[in-house]
């Protein structure tokens, strides 16, 4: 069978579970905590390994930054037969209760990208799977680890000249967190049918600037990392429960 066109791999080699992040060098990480670890490659931003947790098969899948090529990620993902995918990412905090390396499991996403748009409307909401959210809460709960729950933003642009008053205005309006893909992903994977969830570290304080929060995770990264590895475990236990 010929290969998937961005991911470069052959569709028998996805699972059926699926672990995504941003980051190429995240795979590696999540791929540290399978057995059985093969890798498939890696084209531009789109980084595979297999491997497997608890007695089940498990890909895991970078995306790159941003919602055209996560949305590139999951429509091959799933014709090649993925239903069950989380994912493990990071954010920025819209509320001075997330403090630094803190989880944020998704219930939902204002949809404030362009690619999820060329699919669906604005008003098509975009929600993670009930089930996979309640594996992501009970296992991080499990461990103790400051954990929010509730709605993020997902958008496209970090440098817009009015970011500020932006992130004010969803400050206002509860949102706890901001990302790039969790909203295209949840609302995409909902219309093609399969079940989607994503957990994600704050990396980013609110009213802090990117370039100083970007600063702080390098000085702090001892606590990032061990938020991260909470993340990828409750991730793997929610796709095995």
């Amino acid at each position: 069978m010929s290969l998937l066109p961005h991911l470069q791999c052959h569709p028998e080699q996805i699972a059926e579970r699926v672990v995504v992040c941003g980051d190429p060098a995240r795979v590696d990480r999540i791929a540290a905590q399978l057995d059985d670890v093969a890798l498939l490659g890696q084209s531009r931003e789109f980084r595979l390994a297999n491997g497997r947790y608890r007695g089940r098969n498990i890909t895991v899948c970078s995306t790159g930054i941003g919602a055209p090529s996560a949305i590139i990620a999951l429509e091959e993902l799933v014709q090649s037969g993925a239903r069950q995918l989380v994912r493990v990412g990071s954010a920025g905090s819209l509320q001075p209760a997330v403090a630094l390396g803190d989880l944020v499991v998704v219930e939902g996403a204002v949809r404030h990208d362009g690619a999820s748009l060329a699919y669906l409307p604005a008003e098509y909401p975009a929600c993670a799977d009930l089930g996979l959210q309640q594996g992501l809460l009970a296992a991080v709960r499990a461990t103790g680890h400051p954990l929010h729950h509730g709605l993020v933003r997902s958008h496209d642009a970090f440098y817009r000249d009015d970011e500020q008053a932006v992130c004010d205005l969803w400050h206002r309006r509860g949102i706890l967190a901001a990302d790039m893909e969790s909203g295209a992903l949840l609302a995409v994977g909902r219309y093609r049918g399969v079940r989607v969830a994503a957990v994600l570290c704050n990396v980013v304080a609110w009213q802090q600037e990117v370039q100083e929060g970007v600063a702080d995770y390098a000085a702090a990264a001892a606590r990032m990392m061990e938020a991260e590895q909470l993340a990828i475990r409750a991730a793997l236990s929610a796709l095995t429960n």
